[in-house]
């Protein structure tokens, strides 16, 4: 049922390398359609708080800290604990982190790199952006913290109400040292190139290369600096995994509901490249007629799989960057703007394929990825509290 361009090219017939020609048209003109980054209006929205921060009107931002002028940063120890910080960064002293000390300490080269924006509860990413920043670790630095420090909590602006308050939490050696091939966690202030909006968490959020969203806390205020052994975010509340890494999983983004039999039928999707990489893409294609799935086999590991195409880099990123052409010193690129490797972890990967030759009927089509640990989706972890990761499937149906 599926015989890509590569195939017909393979035959050498002529009357194939005309159709080769045009498959190659109806694959190439639907994946001309697909913009890598999100622009940054149009991320969809995880939000909490009433009202929301970025909805206050401008006298109000600027007096709580949500505008870049009157933004300032608690770094401090947590007063429950031991912890010993010789520096508070603080706005009760007139010592906290202003806008300005930020971008002095990102210097000339900030921090940059790629990472897609997900909710460990929802089925599908909601951005892939080039997030710009400081290391978190710098202002923690400048808070010369001196002994019993086990954890960094951290939150944003909540209204002055605790019931508001969203936290999230990092061991501090994942803060102050990254893992080999993983990027600083950071406080960020730009997305796609442009300040940050509110709507996305400006002025200042922090990003955390590796995590779903909830590590991510927006509206960022204060950095607490603490002795305590254990995690205090605020998803643990609600029966999540708060300690899991992204998961790689793949989605349709082209996928009809209908097409007429003998015309070639062009697929596209994205792969969400998880802790695990990246190593394949497939598809499945399973006739209605054939009834239910085996249920010892919940993950549909004997269904004829067949590969797909990862597509290479993009050559212009989208997201609205001028030219679509990345900035300078984004992280693992060359200089001469090109990835050192690709997919990269926690980002995303399109991918694309032709179904071909299918019979008029009704089926389902589903798609998969393979890790680069030869780990089929959902595994290596199937459970839902961890990251949403379950195979999509769609309905077709081939008409006559």
């Amino acid at each position: 049922m599926h015989l890509g361009t590569a195939g017909f090219a393979a035959m050498g017939c002529p009357s194939l390398l005309r159709a080769q020609d045009a498959d190659r048209n109806i694959h190439e003109e639907t994946i001309a359609a697909l913009e890598y980054l999100t622009h940054q209006k149009e991320f969809e929205l995880v939000e909490r708080g009433n009202p929301l921060p970025y909805k206050l009107p401008l006298e109000k931002r600027l007096a709580i800290g949500m505008e870049r002028e009157s933004w300032k940063l608690d770094v401090i120890a947590d007063s429950a604990t031991n912890a010993q910080v010789d520096n508070p960064l603080s706005r009760e002293k007139g010592t906290a982190l202003d806008f300005k000390g930020l971008l002095k300490l990102a210097g000339k080269r900030p921090t940059r790199f790629l990472k897609v924006m997900t909710c460990n509860n929802m089925g599908t990413p909601l951005g892939m952006g080039l997030w710009e920043g400081v290391p978190l670790r710098e202002a923690i630095w400048a808070a010369k913290p001196s002994a019993n420090i086990r954890r960094v909590f951290y939150y944003g602006h909540h209204n002055e109400d605790p019931k508001q308050m969203f936290r999230s939490s990092l061991p501090i050696g994942r803060v102050l040292e990254d893992p080999p091939g993983d990027h600083p966690v950071i406080l960020c202030y730009k997305l796609n190139g442009e300040w940050l909006s509110g709507e996305s968490g400006g002025p200042v959020r922090i990003i955390v290369p590796e995590a779903y969203g909830f590590k991510s806390v927006k509206w960022l205020k204060t950095v607490v600096l603490t002795n305590a052994p254990a995690a205090n975010d605020t998803y643990a509340s609600g029966n999540n995994d708060i300690d899991s890494w992204m998961k790689t999983m793949c989605r349709f983004i082209h996928m009809p509901a209908q097409a007429k039999a003998g015309s070639p039928i062009p697929l596209t999707g994205l792969a969400q490249v998880g802790v695990g990489g990246l190593g394949k893409v497939q598809v499945w294609i399973k006739p209605r007629q054939d009834g239910e799935w085996p249920k010892d086999d919940p993950y549909f590991t004997k269904a004829p799989w067949q590969d797909a195409a990862i597509l290479p880099p993009p050559e212009k990123w989208g997201g609205g960057l001028p030219g679509g052409k990345l900035p300078p010193d984004v992280r693992f690129f060359t200089p001469e703007g090109k990835p050192a490797h690709w997919p990269m972890r926690y980002t995303i990967a399109h991918w694309a394929t032709l179904l071909k030759g299918m019979a008029p009927g009704k089926y389902d089509i589903y798609c998969r990825t393979i890790d680069q640990q030869g780990h089929a989706q959902p595994m290596p972890r199937p459970f839902r509290k961890s990251g949403r990761n379950k195979i999509e499937g769609s309905p077709i149906t081939i008409e006559g």
